[in-house]
């Protein structure tokens, strides 16, 4: 039977988890904001700073002028001219851009939960655009409205991927204020002092979230191991959170995973920050697994988290596996005057064949041949043992920078991802996926743990969450997470967002080795 003190830790985790989904990074800048709690607190009143003012006002102009743009392409693709039939077209160049906001508004893609970080804002773009394609579908054949269907597959379509474009161009213009140190929240971390530590590193490291840690809060009055290597002040235990917010002017507070931090006291806290607009962000204990897998079901008062399992099958799956061959198909038509000339730049290069074959391991652990170009000399392998002690890499993986086995056109085909365009055919063939976790070799396989196994229930794929969050350059623990994450909320959508940032992350120099 059950414990009290486990069954309240559980719910306090199904608490945090819910908190963390409606409380999540909201960029809210706070210069020049002195808070007081307590009782007497009072409701500071301020509108949001001018940065999320702009940001807020450029991606609806740029919403605005993807309903135009796509109008006026697909008026022009379908008619192009003017005359008393395609006049009511023509009206859409006022009519979509505000369909288009509407159907963006329904589908949550302006709330600040879905912004600044993440892949959920892309994908909410994604299901206005399907959304409102199948709402005018149903509406023209339930009415009889005789309306082009040609016209509404370029205008849509056209006004989703423009949006998409300029929401990624404004998250990289705030990208690169919170990379000099503005538009960043000021945050108070509640927890223990191994979990307050790596929060600060991983935070330090990924500046793109905005939350700049001004101080923590530890069950004990100072340090006494990790963050001594830190430059962060110690406000005391957790009955002083409220003080230490108000001594740091800070406007968010992180509370970690922790025992000594029950349901009572997580709602004590709410109240107290809540009098002075402080947001509160709880830690969740399901890592990589909150989102649309849990939903809160009430149970005699209570409120419980019920988590659905990971859908790796059933329809979706097989319309991942139509859409990945048709698009490797396309490809690589589409791509073949580059293989056949990167091929031809291999061979003039350095002897041997153009191709490169190995073994990985797929779905499933089953071995598959994985097709590259040769972007090494041929005795690569050999030499691999004279620069083993110059490995990089924190993981099973040998990972060098300045290879002396790359050859030059090497260099190029690596920089440019040109290198991996041959694994079109394993996609073609089944082997692979285009989005999807890294495909690994056998010794990686070997060493892994039993939680990284869980990489092998779905096919590898060409890209992936690793390689548009920076290739070669992330440590490997992160990459394994990244590609967990995947394998636990693969859809569609996301499919599609992780593809659009590849050709981003191709044209890129970091991690690219």
């Amino acid at each position: 039977m059950t414990s009290p003190s486990l069954f309240v830790h559980s719910l306090v985790r199904s608490l945090v988890t819910v908190t963390e989904a409606r409380e999540s990074i909201q960029g809210i800048e706070t210069r020049g904001r002195v808070y007081t709690i307590g009782p007497q607190a009072s409701r500071p009143y301020g509108g949001p700073p001018a940065w999320q003012r702009k940001y807020f006002a450029g991606i609806i102009g740029s919403d605005v002028a993807a309903g135009i743009l796509g109008a006026a392409l697909a008026f022009a693709a379908r008619f192009g001219h003017l005359d008393g039939h395609t006049r009511v077209y023509a009206l859409s160049l006022v009519a979509l851009p505000a369909v288009w906001l509407f159907a963006l508004g329904l589908s949550r893609a302006f709330e600040k939960r879905y912004l600044f970080v993440g892949t959920e804002e892309y994908q909410r773009v994604v299901h206005a655009a399907v959304g409102l394609t199948a709402v005018v579908a149903i509406v023209s054949y339930g009415l009889e409205v005789p309306t082009s269907r040609v016209f509404v597959l370029i205008a849509i379509p056209t006004a989703a991927a423009f949006s998409i474009t300029a929401r990624f161009a404004w998250r990289k213009w705030l990208h690169r204020l919170r990379r000099s140190g503005r538009c960043m929240k000021r945050v108070v971390l509640v927890g223990h002092e191994s979990s307050v530590a790596a929060l600060v590193v991983q935070l330090r490291r990924e500046h793109y979230h905005g939350l700049n840690v001004v101080a923590a809060c530890l069950p004990t009055e100072r340090p006494r191991g990790a963050l001594l290597e830190f430059n962060t002040r110690v406000r005391g235990s957790f009955d002083r959170i409220a003080e230490a917010v108000a001594a740091e002017r800070a406007d968010t507070v992180i509370v970690l995973s922790c025992p000594e931090i029950d349901g009572q006291a997580l709602r004590r806290l709410a109240w107290k920050l809540e009098r002075s607009e402080v947001d509160l962000i709880v830690a969740s204990a399901l890592v990589d697994v909150a989102g649309d897998r849990t939903t809160v079901r009430p149970v005699d008062g209570l409120p419980m988290l019920h988590l659905d399992h990971a859908r790796l099958t059933g329809v979706r799956r097989v319309a991942k596996d139509a859409v990945d061959r048709l698009g490797a198909a396309l490809m690589l038509l589409l791509l073949s005057p580059l293989l056949l000339g990167a091929a031809f730049l291999i061979r003039c290069g350095s002897p041997g064949p153009a191709l490169f074959k190995q073994e990985r391991i797929g779905k499933d652990g089953q071995p598959f041949t994985i097709w590259k170009f040769r972007t090494m000399y041929t005795d690569a392998e050999r030499r691999l043992a004279e620069i083993a002690h110059l490995n990089e890499s924190d993981g099973v993986l040998f990972k060098m920078k300045d290879d002396p086995r790359i050859t030059p056109v090497g260099k190029y085909l690596r920089r440019f991802s040109i290198d991996e365009f041959p694994q079109l055919v394993n996609v073609l063939r089944g082997d692979m996926s285009l989005v999807g976790p890294r495909p690994p070799l056998a010794v990686e396989v070997a060493a892994y743990e039993s939680d990284m196994r869980r990489r092998l229930a779905v096919k590898p794929g060409m890209t992936g969450l690793w390689q548009v969050s920076g290739r070669s350059d992330l440590p490997w623990e992160e990459a394994v997470r990244l590609d967990l994450r995947y394998v636990e909320h693969w859809t569609l959508s996301l499919d599609f967002v992780i593809l659009l940032r590849t050709v981003t992350a191709i044209l890129r120099p970091q991690g690219a080795y």
